[in-house]
């Protein structure tokens, strides 16, 4: 842990109701004593290691590196994590934060529904009252997701304003923190809003790409020629690209939402499109209609139907250090089914756009090369709503 930093170039800040800059002030100053403590990472280091079950495996895909060509390919497991996603690494750490600032009850967004049962999951865990925001579109196509959450003993509110996805899921869940703020945590689920959260969230991550860099070092005897990560606000991508943002020769891709195409008006393709603004707390690149608004958008993806990016991200595109592409709808379901009967995984929708990317990028690289991507979730939650979108009803 280590990034305190309030912008990345100039993006990030801090743009917040006054009612609630007290609330991130406390945070702020709680994070800066805790991040270093040794009691506190040590117990931190308990949770990851004995509950959330890390290492996560660095897996040689040795089938799709043969059948792709192009460069040697690993996958980072973070689908093998508990709750079957990279999101219970920041969950852990932000609840445990939260307990040593006394407070007692956690909220958080969702979207595809993995933070909110990774949220949920600590909750039970540390004994805390936990309520979970989540967009009426999402609990429809993420219903297994919202079942389990309520399994874990979380309160599911299906919000129904807006566009009834992620960002109106956000929206609810600052308004219900800026109306109990005195025992509640926000636990941001990923690398965006108000500073301290960027920050936080991208050191609790980090240690995926920390372990992928020791990882490989030991298997290859060098680093990745390219590191391959889906990106919605950009959690997992962050988490990764932590461990080789310092190294200038491994090439940093992160894979965004193209939805039904750029050129279209639904995609999620932030970079891609997006222009620089002020929305959720926070400076940096956003879908905007021709007047500035926050435009809606579109992914088959919960986890990646965000308008816009955390800060970091849009500093790395801007000074070049990582390079953002577009992927479909289209290609990543094929690139879903692709893995699932190459190598036997099922991966989260999400993760499938980070393999899209490989697929689209593989032959760019020779056999001396290594790649790795990734793969931020399992697939279980997506598998009904793939067989849908192909034209089955997996339960009829």
């Amino acid at each position: 842990m280590n990034n305190t930093s309030a912008r990345f170039g100039e993006f990030g800040g801090q743009y917040m109701p006054e009612t609630l800059m007290n609330e991130v002030h406390d945070l702020e100053k709680a994070y800066a004593r805790y991040k270093d403590d040794p009691a506190f990472l040590e117990e931190f280091d308990v949770l990851l290691h004995e509950y959330a079950g890390r290492p996560s495996l660095m897996y040689h895909a040795a089938k799709m590196t043969q059948e792709l060509g192009g460069g040697k390919i690993y996958f980072k497991r973070e689908d093998l994590n508990h709750t079957g996603s990279h999101k219970i690494n920041n969950v852990l750490g932000q609840c445990l934060l939260a307990k040593k600032m006394g407070k007692t009850r956690v909220i958080a967004e969702t979207g595809a529904g993995q933070h909110g049962v990774a949220t949920a999951t600590a909750a039970a865990l540390m004994g805390m009252e936990c309520e979970i925001f989540m967009g009426k579109e999402d609990v429809k196509r993420q219903a297994l997701n919202v079942y389990r959450m309520e399994l874990l003993g979380a309160t599911v509110h299906s919000v129904t304003s807006g566009t009834m996805t992620l960002k109106d899921a956000i929206n609810e869940t600052m308004r219900e923190w800026c109306r109990r703020v005195e025992d509640t945590h926000y636990v941001v689920g990923s690398v965006v809003g108000p500073h301290p959260f960027p920050a936080i969230v991208a050191d609790l991550q980090s240690i995926i790409g920390k372990e992928s860099r020791e990882q490989i070092l030991q298997l290859e005897g060098k680093l990745p020629a390219a590191v391959i990560a889906c990106v919605g606000g950009g959690s997992n991508a962050m988490g990764i690209f932590r461990g080789f943002i310092a190294d200038e020769g491994v090439r940093l891709i992160g894979c965004e939402a193209a939805g039904k195409g750029v050129d279209t008006p639904e995609h999620a393709a932030t970079i891609t499109k997006g222009q620089k603004g002020v929305f959720h707390g926070m400076k940096s690149y956003f879908c905007q209609d021709e007047n500035g608004m926050i435009a809606p958008v579109y992914s088959i993806s919960a986890g990646l139907d965000y308008p816009g990016i955390g800060p970091e991200h849009s500093h790395l595109h801007d000074s070049r250090r990582a390079d953002y592409i577009a992927v479909t709808d289209e290609d990543a379901v094929s690139a879903f089914e692709y893995l699932a009967r190459s190598e036997g995984i099922i991966c989260a929708i999400e993760s499938a756009h980070a393999v899209a990317g490989l697929i689209r990028l593989a032959k760019e690289y020779t056999p001396d090369d290594v790649i790795i991507v990734n793969l931020s979730g399992r697939g279980d939650k997506d598998v009904a709503a793939i067989a849908r979108y192909r034209g089955r009803n997996v339960y009829e």
